[in-house]
């Protein structure tokens, strides 16, 4: 059993806020994915059981708050003995900006509140996807601003996050953190992925312990070496000059 845990706060009103992002990628998950069970409430959250490409997988979203959300957890691991590698936690993250993530195993919890609570009551080496909703700029403004909601200019971006997160969450299922981190760049950023794709290529690999080999010198022609060749000094007074004369043929006729 693999467990994907969504973070957010229980209740209407809190739906949209920046602080349930993580709810809102299960929820996109769960509408994606029609093996999914019907929501139903148990360890002290809602569960939807099914199956993400050869893994089955439990989705939760914890119902007692933010900051309590490691009971929720703790309860389901121990009762399905999951261990820390088969768990995702997906939850908002401040210190990157609007539609960034970024996959992470194990960590702090980096003032998190809900990351707080789960490392209190299962430990640290959980695997994290951090869902960037940037900062307000000013440390108590935080508060009001993760308890917000988004805007509707923010749909531009979140959406389509959402979307590939689902597309690609069999990959998280099944622990391939780096091909799921790929594929989301590649749609989300296929700018990116492609010049990263061209530095690849165009930077073969060396083999280690071989050295690097110098570039070989450009062929030139017989011409251009023959140009290039420099001409001899040759004396025009003296003993040396009078025997090259004679031996040449230049000399004074007599």
């Amino acid at each position: 059993m693999r467990l994907i845990v969504g973070l957010g706060n229980p209740g209407a009103k809190y739906n949209h806020n920046r602080h349930n992002i993580g709810f809102m990628a299960l929820d996109e998950i769960h509408r994606q994915n029609s093996s999914f069970s019907p929501w139903r409430s148990r360890f002290q959250g809602q569960v939807a059981e099914g199956r993400l490409g050869s893994e089955k997988v439990l989705l939760l979203k914890p119902s007692t708050y933010m900051n309590d959300s490691g009971r929720a957890i703790g309860e389901a691991i121990r009762f399905f003995k999951i261990e820390p590698q088969d768990i995702v936690v997906i939850y908002d993250e401040l210190d990157l900006p609007p539609a960034k993530f970024r996959m992470k195993t194990g960590g702090g919890h980096g003032g998190h509140n809900g990351l707080r609570s789960i490392s209190a009551h299962i430990g640290q080496d959980y695997r994290r996807l951090r869902l960037g909703i940037g900062h307000p700029g000013d440390k108590k403004l935080v508060s009001n601003y993760v308890l917000g909601d988004f805007s509707k200019a923010d749909n531009d971006w979140l959406e389509p996050l959402l979307r590939e997160i689902a597309d690609h969450c069999a990959l998280l299922a099944e622990g391939k953190d780096s091909q799921f981190a790929n594929k989301l760049t590649l749609a989300l950023e296929p700018e990116k992925a492609r010049r990263a794709d061209d530095a690849g290529k165009k930077a073969p690999a060396r083999k280690p312990g071989v050295p690097q080999s110098s570039p070989k010198p450009k062929a030139q022609s017989h011409i251009r070496q023959a140009r290039k060749a420099k001409t001899p000094d040759i004396p025009t007074s003296g003993p040396m000059a009078d025997m090259l004369k004679k031996l040449l043929g230049g000399g004074d006729k007599s």
